[in-house]
């Protein structure tokens, strides 16, 4: 009880009372340090306990993973004397979800070669994996694994593996996975398939996918509603989202959640529809949290609305002060006002307030191998080789293509030339020149980034996909981009 109200002390006083706790009570008292956030007491009352099970084992892992204590997970999986699928599944999924999917990949093929049998859960972990990281053709290969130990006829692991090809860019694939599921198709099943098309911006294909679902008698719920708004606003279709929004309460009865309101202002503010994103927050039934603020932020910044830019910025600094984002992206407006003063006192803020941007990554699956790129890293073998192709490919693309760098698109004020040096290195381009390096010709380049795909990055990418004749996809912070032939297909609505 004492555990679950977080009160870790009083759980810890009332398991210390006790006069010959058994092994039960002693799990007990180290699920209750972890739930409680004391991974240190956690730690001690393992090591105290006289006897240990494959319980106490399993659940050091599971707490040392949801904790983000990989190293420790690790030492204590490789510690067991004994290892069931419990222990294989929290490994495969705790590393998958801090984002070290390699070791994820690791520990899976390791499950394989020990002789034991993949389960439901390890599958949907080490899918999620390959969703996470792009991993393409990984998430090929354990197609195959998945068909023949006759995986296909569990539902939740088809329901992983189409989310797995949408988010690997192959939105084909994973229709094809939802056509021929041998089992029913179960709510999660529609939403996957809808959120996966929404991704690639086919809203009108989500839409008649909707309409198809509830034909077939299959009720929607809150979470299809989010995926089904999220494709109305990649496709620019604002009156067909405000429909949803408004059938999801008036037909099946279903409240508006806070998401439901957020991917109603995303709507209004990718379609560059400002006020009335901020008349609709400010008409909301619900407090705006956060988030919902942000998103108008984001929408100032892409469409450089400083007035009401500062306006949300100061809500903002009411719930969340120290949000370095908020920082940046309020810098980002008056850097392409070029109001360079008001930059220099937004990053002296954040400067003293220890704040720091999210660097920019990108990764690229080579030989079932992730290669990652980050902004300003330090030079190896890897990235001279990246770098070397790059500087080959961006003069071919100013030759051939008359391509010049958009150097509006730099947020710092420094010379021309620094500009020009600065767009050239984003990580994508990076993963794309080391792509086209190391990739046969033929090969669709998937890249994944963490954060929005800049314009001229965006740009590059469409020159690339026509002069190299190379099929380019790039999964970015919410959405993908398919480049081929010159022409993206988002059809520069991002």
């Amino acid at each position: 009880m004492y555990a679950e109200c977080g009160d870790s002390l009083s759980a810890r006083r009332v398991f210390d009372e006790m006069s010959l706790p058994n092994v039960v009570a002693w799990n007990a008292a180290l699920t209750a340090a972890f739930r409680c956030g004391d991974v240190e007491g956690a730690g001690d009352v393992f090591g105290r306990m006289p006897v240990r099970n494959l319980t106490s084992w399993n659940a050091m892992l599971a707490g040392y993973a949801k904790a983000g204590e990989l190293g420790l997970a690790r030492r204590v999986f490789y510690d067991m004397p004994l290892r069931d699928e419990v222990s294989w599944s929290t490994m495969i999924i705790g590393f998958a979800q801090n984002g070290y999917f390699d070791e994820a990949f690791g520990f899976f093929r390791e499950l394989l070669r020990e002789g034991i049998g993949a389960n439901e859960v390890s599958l949907t972990g080490v899918l999620s994996a390959c969703a996470q990281a792009g991993a393409f053709e990984f998430g090929k290969i354990l197609h195959g694994f998945l068909e023949k130990a006759g995986f296909l006829y569990v539902g939740s692991v088809n329901n992983a593996l189409i989310d797995t090809y949408s988010k690997c860019g192959n939105v084909a694939m994973a229709r094809l996975v939802f056509q021929n599921m041998p089992v029913a198709r179960s709510i999660v099943s529609w939403t996957s398939i809808i959120a996966g098309l929404a991704m690639h911006g086919y809203g009108e294909e989500a839409i008649q996918l909707f309409h198809e679902m509830e034909e077939t008698g299959v009720r929607p719920d809150g979470i299809t509603f989010i995926s089904l708004l999220y494709a109305c606003s990649h496709s620019g279709l604002v009156e067909e989202g405000y429909g949803f929004f408004s059938k999801m309460k008036n037909v099946y009865g279903i409240e508006p959640a806070i998401e439901h309101y957020g991917c109603m202002v995303d709507l209004y503010g990718r379609a560059a529809r400002l006020h009335k994103a901020y008349e609709f927050i400010c008409e909301m039934p619900v407090s705006p949290n956060a988030i919902i603020w942000r998103t108008l932020l984001g929408a100032c910044s892409i469409h450089g609305n400083i007035e009401l830019a500062e306006l949300v910025k100061a809500r903002l600094a009411e719930m969340d002060p120290d949000n370095s984002g908020d920082h940046v992206l309020l810098s980002n407006v008056y850097a392409v006002a070029g109001k360079w003063k008001d930059v220099a006192s937004i990053r002296r803020t954040m400067t003293e307030h220890s704040m720091k941007k999210t660097p920019g990554w990108s990764m690229i699956e080579i030989d079932k191998v992730i290669y990652c790129f980050v902004a300003g890293e330090k030079p190896n073998e890897v990235t001279k080789e990246a770098h070397e192709k790059l500087r080959e490919i961006m003069l071919r693309l100013r030759v051939e293509a008359g391509y010049a760098p958009q150097l509006r698109i730099v947020l710092h004020d420094i010379e021309e030339e620094e500009k020009e040096d600065s767009v050239s290195k984003h990580s994508e381009k990076l993963a794309v020149a080391f792509g086209i390096a190391k990739l046969p010709k033929g090969r669709i380049l998937r890249i994944v980034k963490n954060l929005r795909v800049c314009g001229d990055c965006h740009t590059v990418m469409k020159l690339i996909s026509k002069i190299y004749v190379v099929e380019i996809v790039v999964r970015d912070r919410s959405r993908f981009h398919s480049f081929k032939d010159g022409f993206c297909s988002c059809r520069d609505y991002w």
